[in-house]
Formats: C-alpha cells, structure tokens, sequence
C-alpha cells in the first residue's frame, strides 16, 4: 500500500500526539520518520506550536476570582467539660477568610460564568483581568443545583471566550483546562476527555460532568476547559482526590448546561427549568424480563404526579421511557437532565414501551415549581444584638446550681462588639423581656426581633440563683 508523505507525516504526528499525551517517551524511530517524509517538518513543534496558539487565543479570557467573608469561630475560655457541652466552646471570634478561583469572561460587557462554590457566602469579590486591571464583581445570579452563578463587573470591550457545543463531545478528545490553581494564574493543562455523561455522584442537583485527565487543582474551579479548536465545552469544576491535589480524575460543567443556566439568570432573573412529573429508575435484567423488553434500555415509570404533565399526557406506573424530545433516554440523570434543559410551554415527544409494544406520547412541559420558601430568619438589630441563646433544661439548671424549676432561655454566648456586653455573660438566664415571660428561644427571638434599634430593653435575668431587673440601653 502506497502513502504520500503528507498522510505519513498526519499518521506519524497523532502517533506522537498519543506518546506525548500518554507521558511516554518519544521513540527515535517516529522522529527519523518524519524527518525523512518531511524533512521541513518538525513534529515537536508544530504540537506546541498549535496547544501555544490556542492557549494564546484562550488566556485573555480567563480571570482570578477572589472572594472574602468574615467567619466565626470559637474561642475557649472555660475548660469544664460539662460547661462546654452546654455552652459550646466559648464565645465566638471574628475571623476573615480568603479564598480563589477563576472564571471565563463570555461577554465583552463584563459577564462572566463560574462555579456557585467559588462565590457563594462571599461578602467581597475581585475580579482579575489576564492584563493585571482588577473589579469589584457584582453576583447576578447563583444556581447550587448545577454548581454555577454568573457575576458581572463594570467594563467594556474584553475579550471573551467562543462557546463550544458540548453534546458533540467525544470521549478521546484532547482538551485543555485554564484557570488558576493555587492563585497561579493562567495556568495551562492538557489531557483528553476520559469520559462523558459522569452523574450519580452527588455533587449537584444536575450532573451531566465531562470527565478529564488535564491537571486540576484547587483555584481552577470555575475555569475554562476548551476543545483543540480553542471553545468552551465546560467550567471546570470538581476533582476525585484522595490527597487534595490532582490525581488525573477531574470534572467539568458541560458548556451547554453553563450556558443554558447562564441565559436564563441573565434574562429572566432565575433559572427556568422544565418539569415532566414522573418517578423513575433504572432497568435490570430481572425488571427488563417482566416487563416483556427484549433489553435494558430505557427508564422505568414508578410513579406519576397527579395533575403533572405527565399525568396529563398519559404517560402511567410500568411505562418505559426510552426516548425525550428526540433524544435517547439512558437513565433517570439523563431524563432529569434532558426535562430541565426544555423550555417550559414545549410540546414534546415521549416514546415509550407499554405493555411490550412502542408507543409515543406528547407532553406539554411545564415549569418546574419552586422549592417552599423557607421562612425568613428573624433579625434582632437593637441592644440584644450579639446574644445567642438557647432552652433550659434540667442538666443545665443543675450545672448552674439552680434547684428549682424555672422558665426562660440561658445565655451561651455574647459577641465582643454588643452593646449588652457589660451586662450579660454565659450563664445568665433571661426570665423576661420588657415584662414580657420568655419560656423558650421561638418567644425570645419573636419578644426581641419586634424591638426598635434605639429601645431601652427591660430584662429580668437570673443569675448566681438570683433574680434582678437589668436595663439595656437603647442608641
């Protein structure tokens, strides 16, 4: 068989490709090769040449994240194990903590797509440019479900990164991840796709991860993972790691599910996700043989949600579901993933099998209801401010020396900067709130979060086994 020497040479580089990608050495023969079918060819560099360029086009892209909060820890002043287990480790201190990630810049007005863990809980972000400039980052929207939020900070014409389409992804792909691990910044990493589809593992709501061998560490998180052709196919976001630090087992966001996440918080303010009404799970044999299917393809029905789409579209209980909108179905992560991604309004086709034969079904989706809001956490901004209480019971009367029954909360706590600092401490037992009786912490919290901020506070405490009236003065 007869080759020319362009094709020995493209057969001789994916070789070598392979070798470099794999941390082998690289034989002599592969390189007299091609020395002798392209004499003006070097192989080396023509592949660095190319991982440099798309490296060059990427980088501008790439920020480092920056984010601080204030914390609060314990401190320990007593050491009687019984007063600990009542009170807790002392009272708290205020602590300021750092952290780093990166991001990917995907519009030349400031928006840009990171991981919600990098950002989330931070009372302070900066955002560094790939030439050094810094912003103030401003959170446009967090979504915890697929670990990703949206910041936007106040600047024009930067340079961005193209979006990729992630679903035409293949396993074997040469990828390259940019971020910055350990705060270096504009770190670049190569490896290959080692997987696609990776869900189950409990990370997030919605996994669909791009598993990867290019080297991530702490700080990448929220970095680009880009294609040969230098687009966005996924957010780098979690590691498999028993020592903390790369082990070759990394994952990304696919850039389809970011993007999606992304459009959404930009236009509507949250994310808008589709919603099916089904309760489903995984075929086996056993399963697949009642059921008269010939194989184990496809997702079982156990449950439908009364007035849901689903119900509504007539999909019922021992229906297998082997195909959505056109798609194939191959387990319940990808159903639950493939629902959310649809526009809620959709009409879509739901192929099945129902008592061994096909069938196809349409269903309008909906969208997805919202989680019950959790009440808001009441607030105490007045002279009480800085006290953290908790329930009386008879193991902490008899640590404190008290016979008798009593109703009120005990004082665990009392932060440095309160204003009733110099009148309570750890121990004190609050009876009473402006003559109000206090039996338990609800009543304290629901008695003092309706007190004005400039109130004097009337107490009546109990301390040392005896009762006293103390005043807090209001500003």
């Amino acid at each position: 068989m007869n080759h020319s020497k362009s094709q020995i040479t493209k057969i001789l580089f994916n070789i070598l490709a392979f070798i470099l990608l794999c941390g082998l050495a690289v034989p002599q023969i592969v390189l007299s090769a091609v020395s002798e079918s392209d004499p003006s060819s070097n192989i080396l560099t023509q592949l660095g040449n190319a991982m440099a360029d798309i490296a060059e086009k990427v980088k501008p892209a790439i920020v480092n994240i920056s984010t601080s909060k204030t914390v609060k820890t314990p401190r320990l002043t007593f050491d009687d194990p019984m007063f600990k287990r009542f009170f807790g480790e002392g009272q708290p201190q205020k602590s300021r903590v750092f952290s780093l990630g990166s991001g990917v810049v995907v519009s030349a007005d400031g928006y840009i797509v990171t991981c919600n863990h990098v950002i989330q809980g931070a009372e302070d972000i900066v955002v560094k440019l790939n030439d050094s400039r810094e912003f103030k980052g401003k959170v446009i929207g967090l979504d915890s479900r697929t670990d990703i939020a949206i910041i936007k900070i106040m600047a024009e014409n930067l340079p961005t990164i193209t979006w990729g389409d992630s679903d035409r992804l293949r396993t074997g792909e040469v990828v390259i991840a940019i971020g910055n691990p350990y705060g270096l910044s504009q770190t670049v990493t190569m490896g290959i796709v080692s997987a696609t589809g990776r869900a189950g593992m409990g990370l997030v709501d919605y996994e669909d991860f791009i598993q990867t061998d290019a080297s991530i560490n702490p700080g990448n998180s929220g970095g680009a993972l880009v294609n040969s052709n230098g687009v966005l196919i996924g957010i780098n976001d979690a590691i498999f790691s028993t020592t903390g630090g790369n082990q070759g087992i990394g994952f990304a966001i696919p850039s389809n599910m970011a993007r999606g996440v992304m459009d959404s918080i930009i236009s509507q303010g949250k994310v808008v996700r589709g919603y099916l009404g089904v309760q489903v799970q995984p075929l086996n044999s056993d399963l697949a043989k009642q059921f008269g299917l010939k194989d184990e393809k496809g997702i079982l029905v156990v449950d439908v949600t009364e007035g849901s789409p689903a119900d509504k579209g007539a999909l019922k209980r021992g229906d297998v579901i082997i195909g959505f909108d056109g798609k194939t179905v191959e387990n319940p992560f990808h159903l639950k993933n493939q629902v959310a991604a649809t526009k809620p309004g959709k009409i879509a086709e739901i192929r099945i099998i129902r008592d061994a034969k096909p069938l196809s079904l349409s269903v309008t989706i909906t969208e997805l209801p919202s989680e019950p809001a959790e009440p808001e956490p009441q607030e105490i901004d007045n002279a009480l401010k800085g006290i953290t209480v908790q329930d009386l019971n008879a193991d902490i009367l008899k640590q404190l020396g008290i016979t008798r029954e009593i109703q009120g909360v005990v004082v665990t706590g009392v932060d440095e900067d309160s204003r009733a600092l110099s009148v309570l401490k750890r121990g004190d037992i609050i009876m009473e709130i402006n003559r109000r009786a206090i039996h338990n912490t609800a009543e304290y919290m629901g008695t003092a979060s309706k007190i004005a901020k400039k109130d004097d506070i009337l107490l009546l405490v109990m301390r040392g086994g005896f009762a006293q009236y103390v005043t807090l003065s209001g500003q």
